[in-house]
Order: C-alpha cells, then sequence, then structure tokens
C-alpha cells in the first residue's frame, strides 16, 4: 500500500496545488467531500495564493489538525491550549526536517510575486522543492495524527 506522502506528492505532480495535495491524500480520514476539501485548500496554494507566506502544505496540516481535533466552543480554553499546542508541534517538526515554514524561504524567492502559477513542467518539478514538501507534510500528519488508524 502506498504511503500518504507517496500518494499526496504523486497528487501534486498531477496538477493539484501543494496545499490540495496534502489534504486530499488524508480525504477518507476527514467528514468532507473531495470537493469541499479541494475548495477549502484552494486558497493556500503557493503560501497563500502565491504570496509565499505560510507553506501551503504546512496550511494543509493545520486544517486536517483542525477537521480532527479542533475545538469548536469559545470558552474552551482547554481545548484552544491543547489545539494549539499540536499546531505548533506539527510547525516545529516540518521547520526542524526543512528549516522553514514560510514559502518564500523554502524556495529562496524575493520581491512580488506574480498570481499566474508557473505552468508544470519537469524543469519545474526539479527545481522545487514542493514535491519533497508535500509529501513531508503528509508524513508528518499520518505519523502524528493517524498513526494508530
Amino acid at each position: 500500500m502506498k504511503s500518504r506522502g507517496e500518494l499526496a506528492k504523486e497528487l501534486f505532480e498531477s496538477g493539484y496545488n501543494c496545499s490540495q495535495a496534502v489534504i486530499l491524500a488524508f480525504h477518507d480520514k476527514l467528514d468532507l467531500d473531495r470537493e469541499t476539501i479541494l475548495k477549502i485548500s484552494s486558497s493556500f496554494g503557493g503560501g497563500m495564493g502565491r504570496l509565499r507566506e505560510v507553506c501551503g502544505t504546512v496550511s494543509s496540516m493545520f486544517i486536517i489538525a483542525g477537521l480532527k481535533f479542533g475545538y469548536t466552543e469559545p470558552e474552551d480554553r482547554e481545548g484552544k491550549i491543547k489545539h494549539y499546542a499540536l499546531i505548533q508541534k506539527l510547525a516545529e517538526e516540518f521547520k526542524n526536517i526543512n528549516g522553514s515554514i514560510v514559502c518564500k524561504e523554502l524556495l529562496n524567492v524575493k520581491g512580488p510575486q506574480s498570481p499566474v502559477p508557473e505552468e508544470r513542467s519537469k524543469e519545474y518539478y526539479r527545481k522545487r522543492p514542493c514535491s519533497n514538501l508535500v509529501k513531508c507534510s503528509a508524513e508528518i500528519i499520518e505519523n502524528n495524527l493517524f498513526s494508530d488508524s
């Protein structure tokens, strides 16, 4: 059976954005239909709409964690603390492996970015670490949130 990391990487390399690829690799574990998952995560590719801020794969880790373990009541202080601790743990693990959770730092890009995504080609995949970042985030989620299922 293929790992969630490998599945996420394949999804990314088939054309889904980085955020969509990670969350879609877990759609069978989430209580949402495929279309909703894809729409929710569509804005986070390229570090939030190519703003190059928080990596889209990291955003998807947080979305998945929220769907599985998020709190729902504003007065649930303990739930909020526990959830934020989980988010910080996921971010720290990603940062320890990759050096940052910020897209522009991971890609080493500077200045304003066009909203137009680059064409996907062999050269695109060769020069970008995104396929490996997608795989990494899915593995972190699999190991931390779904290791017993």
